[in-house]
């Protein structure tokens, strides 16, 4: 990869195991439908990155509207004679995708060029005003000085002209909202989602600074024009997590909750829980990973369903595999299950998604990418869908439209090698 962003892989296969031929026959026929259904699948490239001004290397997933278009952040490229270094040039783009009768039409909203954030990472999120808000990974006002831009990131708001525009041109205005100091206040948010509550707050994360450069959990409130910024917590680097790379999401009782690749127990990562208390916030960890049959190294961010249950992955390293998991609320505590083993030389980074029939989708950022699906059933979870063979280091998330299609994006492939986004039809 000649992107700048250092992931752990595993290296090693799952120990074999002997089955029952009954198991191997079940085997064997799951196989068959999967491929089956893999070939039949469609795929449609809606947008091949040049790291010119249409940006490259899309590291995060998108976000679609109400009207079906699709948005999402190039790292690099756009601006080429800003953020030269490391390579590729280019301090990154925001950019849309428009159906237009059968096809699509690629438009860039926006181009950074440092001061006003360089690098995103992380995916555009559509907040309640319509208008989009995101984070750049360096840029910004911060005195940080390493990277590829001067600055130690920023969250940024993009909005439309306040007037009808008949071109497709027409720029967006965008606010920084923060710029991280790189002290206690965080540094580099990197793939992690914003999250909006009901009061209209920001809500992120950063995988460095804080106490120890350990990573922070904030809030952005929006105060007299501008936002102010709340350390909610800072990662400590020891049993309580470190470096949450992932953003966070509530549940229903008003609780964040997330990850963190490493730290815990056994520096294996961790899945902590954030709750009000006394003006401020009580993190306590619901599960730290172990480094074995439950995986390690938990990149990817969590999802949550209407019974609180969260769903989340593992990128797996040290001779660990790939795992997708549940964490469930259980008599006070939390039960976590394994719900498919992906085996070595993949890694989830984006965070899953899931459809109204319960299944799970998500995308393996190595080896053999590809994107999945995971359907339960009889008290398991099969994988019935393995789409790959387009792009490479899928690391965003997939979401899917109203007609079942999915759609996502490979930070690296496409004539150009800058990465490209996909849409699949099973």
């Amino acid at each position: 990869m000649k992107n700048s962003a250092q992931h752990r892989s595993s290296t090693l296969s799952a120990p074999f195991q002997p089955a029952s031929s009954a198991v191997v026959i079940a085997i064997v026929f799951a196989l068959m439908a999967v491929l089956s259904q893999s070939a039949q699948a469609q795929f449609t490239i809606l947008h091949n990155f040049t790291n010119e001004a249409d940006g490259g290397e899309p590291w995060a997933g998108l976000s679609m509207d109400r009207a079906g278009n699709l948005y999402g952040t190039a790292s690099t490229g756009g601006n080429t004679s800003a953020c030269t270094y490391p390579n590729p040039p280019g301090c990154g783009t925001v950019f849309k995708l428009s159906r237009k009768g059968s096809g699509w039409v690629f438009t860039t909203l926006y181009t950074f060029s440092g001061p006003d954030g360089a690098r995103p990472m992380a995916r555009v999120i559509i907040g309640p005003d319509g208008s989009l808000y995101g984070t750049t990974t360096s840029g910004g006002t911060g005195p940080c000085s390493y990277g590829s831009a001067p600055g130690c990131g920023t969250v940024f708001n993009l909005r439309p002209p306040a007037t009808s525009c008949k071109s497709a041109l027409c720029p967006w205005t965008e606010t920084v909202l923060y710029s991280f100091q790189g002290f206690t206040d965080g540094v580099e948010p990197t793939f992690g989602d914003l999250v909006f509550d009901g009061a209209g707050n920001l809500y992120g994360t950063t995988p460095y600074g804080g106490q120890g450069d350990h990573g922070t959990v904030y809030k952005l409130t929006p105060s007299n024009g501008g936002w102010t910024e709340t350390v909610l917590y800072r990662f400590q680097g020891g049993l309580d997590g470190a470096m949450p790379y992932a953003g966070v999401v509530f549940d229903r009782a008003g609780n964040l909750a997330g990850t963190t690749a490493l730290g815990g127990t056994y520096n294996n990562g961790t899945v902590y829980q954030l709750v009000p208390s006394g003006g401020g916030w009580t993190e306590s960890v619901i599960y730290k990973f172990h480094g074995e049959s439950d995986g390690a190294n938990p990149y990817d961010g969590l999802i949550v369903d209407q019974f609180d249950n969260f769903y989340g992955g593992t990128f797996g390293s040290n001779g660990t595999t790939v795992k997708v998991y549940e964490l469930s609320p259980s008599n006070g505590g939390w039960t976590f299950t394994t719900l498919y083993d992906f085996g070595s030389h993949q890694g989830i980074i984006g965070n899953l998604a899931m459809d109204a029939g319960g299944s799970l989708y998500g995308t393996n950022f190595s080896g053999a990418p590809e994107v999945f699906r995971l359907t339960p059933y009889n008290g398991s979870w099969t994988l019935t869908g393995s789409w790959g063979g387009i792009g490479e280091a899928p690391a965003g998330n997939v979401i899917l439209d109203s007609s079942g299609n999915l759609y996502t994006t490979a930070a690296n492939g496409g004539p150009s090698d800058f990465g490209l986004v996909f849409e699949i039809t099973p």
